[in-house]
């Protein structure tokens, strides 16, 4: 019988504890080895028996969340994932814990929601699962991702035909612009930030998709345009892939890849999960497949399970160059290497080098 994904919960509000416990527990893989409803008391625990995972409350009393793990990453790391309300002003503190070296983020205000709540308790554990499997040795440089679904579980996944038009059959004429479409999961956050800001001003337009929840992304967003040459925004319905621009893919929509003449605009809307996520990377990989061919390029990038894999097979069919991050500069090899299996991937390359290769096939396009 394969080991079980042992599990502290640090929360404050009882209530929380009770629920995370019972969602968790009723994945056969996860056990919840002890609760504590502060750090003082989850530092005991520890000191006791090691968890895989940590899930963490942001605001508690006698010390908050971020101190706790700035203090944990320094001493002992340990997977860990924020337990936080979903709010617009939150969104930055969460930012820093990702910096700080988080893996993911539990959305705490959806926990108790009953109408979503066999939604959610599959995402949370699999949210879980997927951060026993974080390479912590890569957290100062790539600390982590949320995601608003998860990657796999016991659920029928959809594809992205349940968000993509029928194929026009028309042929993807060679232009002059190339179009860059990235996706990332767990490990992604600090993936992208180092990728992007690697990149000149005039670099390729370019669309990505995080799996991160809504509200979230704004601020990501934001955080990156202020540290970036390029200039980063929330996408919008109807925004234009323009050169030096990068759009990112709002929380719970799904960012689909379009073309009018030789203009490339993205389409925001909502829709089922897909791959177990909203917003998707196989539905924008395979809106890009269709509408740019040959004019694309597709970067996948560190993260949990497959989404995107068939995108950037389908992607690279279509005369587009893929790129995957390889596994040493990955917090989570799951995603490149789907890809790679399914033989959709040209070239294989550690983080830092992937900036450099899309400077590279923009010079020769």
């Amino acid at each position: 019988m394969a080991k079980k994904v042992r599990v502290l919960i640090i929360d404050d509000s009882a209530s929380v504890r009770q629920t995370l416990t019972r969602v968790l527990e009723e994945d056969p893989e996860i056990e919840v080895m002890a609760v504590a409803s502060d750090p003082f008391m989850a530092a005991r625990k520890i000191q006791e028996e090691i968890p895989d995972v940590i899930t963490l409350d942001v605001e508690m009393p006698r010390m908050d969340g971020i101190t706790f793990l700035r203090k944990l990453m320094s001493q002992r790391p340990i997977p860990v994932v924020m337990c936080s309300s979903l709010t617009e002003a939150g969104s930055e503190t969460l930012l820093q814990a990702l910096e700080a070296g988080a893996v993911d983020i539990i959305l705490k205000s959806k926990i108790g929601a009953a109408d979503s709540l066999a939604d959610d308790a599959m995402r949370i554990r699999e949210v879980v699962k997927s951060a026993s499997h974080a390479r912590l040795a890569n957290t100062r440089r790539t600390a982590g991702s949320v995601r608003s679904a998860s990657a796999e579980g016991p659920a029928k996944k959809l594809t992205a035909d349940a968000m993509l038009p029928p194929p026009s059959g028309r042929a993807m004429a060679k232009t002059t612009e190339m179009v860059v479409c990235v996706g990332a999961s767990t490990g992604g956050t600090e993936a992208l930030r180092e990728f992007l800001e690697a990149l000149p001003a005039n670099a390729p337009g370019m669309v990505i998709v995080q799996h991160m929840p809504e509200k979230f992304t704004a601020a990501f967003a934001k955080r990156l345009n202020g540290l970036c040459e390029v200039e980063v925004k929330e996408a919008a319905d109807g925004d234009p892939v323009l050169r030096g621009h990068v759009l990112i893919a709002p929380g719970d929509k799904h960012m689909l890849l379009e073309r009018q003449g030789a203009r490339y605009y993205v389409s925001v809307k909502p829709g089922p999960l897909v791959s177990r996520h909203r917003p998707s990377v196989d539905v924008l990989f395979r809106s890009a497949a269709r509408s740019a061919g040959s004019n694309a390029m597709g970067i996948i990038m560190t993260g949990m399970g497959d989404d995107g894999a068939r995108g950037m097979l389908e992607m690279h069919q279509a005369g587009a160059y893929t790129v995957a991050q390889d596994e040493a500069s990955s917090v989570v090899f799951g995603m490149p290497k789907e890809a790679i299996a399914k033989g959709g991937v040209d070239r294989i390359l550690p983080l830092d080098q992937i900036a450099r290769e899309v400077l590279i096939t923009q010079q020769k396009s």
